[in-house]
């Protein structure tokens, strides 16, 4: 008969999975619409990012377009996406840890 706890043990921890998968999908629709922002060069370069870690929006300024120096504007440019991707991920994870709270479930994202 002892057999019959540690099933319900089980159907009980699936439950708990399901429901946390449920609140993940949730959390991962609700993370898409979330924006985070970064800027390069005092803000010449400003790139929106989302909870997906993709890129939204790239707004350059005009007055950093200098065809003298085009590699000013990528190296702005690659520190701005970088640094939107960084916040985009930090912005998961804090909201996963909520999800989890602050239980490390690997394969979890």
């Amino acid at each position: 008969m002892k057999n019959m706890g540690g099933m319900g043990n089980i159907g009980n921890m699936m439950k708990q999975a399901q429901k946390l998968q449920a609140k993940m999908l949730q959390m991962q629709a609700e993370l898409a619409d979330k924006t985070v922002e970064a800027t390069a060069g005092g803000g010449m370069v400003k790139v929106v990012a989302n909870g997906k870690q993709q890129i939204l929006s790239i707004v350059i300024e005009k007055e950093v377009v200098d065809p003298e120096d085009v590699e000013m504007l990528q190296d702005l440019v690659t520190a701005a996406v970088n640094d939107a991707l960084a916040k985009s991920q930090e912005m998961v994870s804090s909201q996963m840890s909520k999800l989890t709270g602050g239980m490390n479930i690997p394969g979890l994202m």
